[in-house]
């Protein structure tokens, strides 16, 4: 059986549908290609959604536990599981099919099966026109049975195997977590895929990783009463972030009663059934094999892009040292008329980049002038206790710019917001600003770095500044209501244009 479409992608992640849901809108015949039952990828089911749903639950004990400072008197008295887990698998099936009513909305047509083969034909065709120039690409889907969805809750039986044929190829098959080096993922020791669909909590965890996944679970877990250790290699976490910032999360992660074992180095993992994860580790400067047991151990040090897949190869998809698809600024591989997006691709593995991926590339393909994603203006965000965000360069990426003169960078004092002292939480917010050198005596907002309670909020102004390359006086100028978090982004930016109004 035989299907042609304009376009046929690999992979129903964000960066996936988002590249459906864009080239349907500009006309195209689009054919998306999944092998989980449904779609949405990592995001929606095993990934952003299923773990925030579960750490707005979590934030609920901590706001209760507090309660008692502010005159309020309540208490937890343990955690329904059963109803916790119903929660969460009520908002991703919610998600799920709001996402598949309008794939079908749009007229895709969605193929649920695996795509095992990818390979270029040969066509001979006397038109001359430059559409019919272009390379034919076939992708072979295999299942028991292929099921065709062109209604979103009718499923079509079709043979074992289908063919869709398509001028355009579009990749997003996206990735898996990473094992620890020579240790196998098995036991008591869980990547983040196995962590959220346990039916408890545990009442101890190890957790390996510095990222946002590691911390997100070290929050949830310890704010639920787990006695959570945390085995970082570097002497703080998000390492790679705004020295300030990652030095306050640290600092704050500790406060919420995470164990945080800085220089670490897993050597081994001991786990057998029922006994836990035993895991050993070295300390630079220390002597000797340490260890700490928990009843899981949780790996989370990154993901891998799932591009060892044999058609990868057989399809001639360059690739780099990492695993990842080269690709041009557009998303194109060296391969005429296969593209790439999302966590396959060299960049932040993150979702709203492969949005913006998946629309780029469907404006790409219909020939609309797009420009592509500019990774600095990709905000960055952990959903910890508080939360961190991050957009832009810090202050150290800013003056190894060569184009960037007169950086400089502005610190707001946290605790002088009204309602940052109301939260009971402490945080940081940093500015880094500057001129590019061909406009000299115009600084703009280069970079904000934060960590509060809704940073994850707050953020997407701050994404606005410096993706929009907007001058420093004219942000500084912007109104924020009175009393809110917002404020200490605005009077960040009135303290860096050298106005401060309720700080020094």
């Amino acid at each position: 059986m035989v299907q042609h479409f304009d376009i046929a992608i690999i992979g129903a992640g964000p960066g996936g549908y988002s590249t459906a849901l864009r080239a349907a809108q500009l006309g195209k015949r689009v054919a998306l290609i999944e092998r989980d039952t449904t779609l949405g990828g990592t995001c929606l089911n095993r990934g952003c959604i299923p773990s925030k749903a579960l750490i707005t639950a979590t934030h609920t004990i901590d706001t209760v536990r507090r309660a008692a400072q502010l005159g309020v008197n309540a208490s937890v008295n343990g955690i329904d599981f059963g109803r916790l887990r119903d929660y969460r698998e009520h908002i991703v099936d919610t998600m799920t099919k709001g996402l598949a009513g309008l794939i079908a909305h749009r007229a895709i047509t969605v193929y649920r099966g695996e795509a095992v083969a990818l390979r270029t034909l040969n066509v001979q065709n006397d038109d001359s026109s430059p559409q019919s120039a272009r390379p034919m690409h076939e992708v072979t889907i295999t299942a028991c049975p292929v099921t065709r969805f062109i209604k979103a809750d009718v499923p079509e039986p079709l043979d074992n195997t289908v063919t869709v044929t398509a001028p355009d190829i579009v990749v997003a098959t996206g990735s898996r977590p990473r094992p620890l080096p020579h240790i196998a993922f098995q036991g008591a020791l869980i990547d983040s895929t196995q962590a959220l669909t346990i039916d408890e909590f545990p009442a101890s965890a190890v957790i390996i990783g510095s990222g946002a996944i590691a911390l997100e679970f070290a929050s949830m877990w310890a704010t639920a009463g787990t006695d959570v250790t945390l085995l970082i290699r570097k002497d703080r976490v998000l390492s790679g972030w705004d020295r300030r910032a990652s030095i306050t999360l640290t600092r704050e992660l500790k406060r919420h009663g995470i164990k945080i074992v800085t220089h670490s180095h897993v050597t081994r993992i001991d786990t057998g059934v029922n006994l836990g994860a035993t895991v050993h580790y070295t300390c630079d400067g220390v002597d000797g094999e340490q260890t700490v047991w928990g009843e899981l151990a949780l790996a989370a040090i990154g993901r891998d892009p799932i591009t060892d897949l044999p058609w990868f190869a057989q399809a001639g998809i360059r690739l780099d040292a990492s695993g990842m698809v080269v690709t041009d600024p557009y998303g194109r591989t060296n391969v005429p008329g296969i593209w790439a997006v999302g966590d396959i691709t060299e960049g932040p593995a993150l979702a709203h980049r492969a949005f913006e991926q998946g629309i780029t590339v469907a404006e790409s393909i219909a020939d609309i002038k797009s420009k592509p994603v500019d990774d600095t203006t990709v905000p960055q965000v952990v959903f910890s206790s508080p939360e961190a965000a991050s957009v832009g360069l810090t202050l150290d990426q800013a003056q190894l710019r060569d184009d960037l003169v007169n950086v400089s960078e502005t610190v707001y004092p946290m605790l002088g917001n009204a309602r940052m002292l109301m939260s009971g939480s402490a945080g940081s917010l940093s500015i880094v600003s500057g001129e590019y050198a061909a406009m000299p005596d115009t600084p703009v907002v280069l970079g904000v770095h934060i960590v509060s309670p809704l940073a994850s909020d707050l953020i997407a102004e701050a994404e606005q500044l410096v993706g929009n390359h907007v001058p420093l006086h004219e942000a500084a100028r912007l109104v924020h209501p009175h009393p809110t978090f917002s404020e200490t982004l605005g009077e960040a930016l009135l303290k860096a244009d050298g106005r401060p109004l309720h700080t020094r």
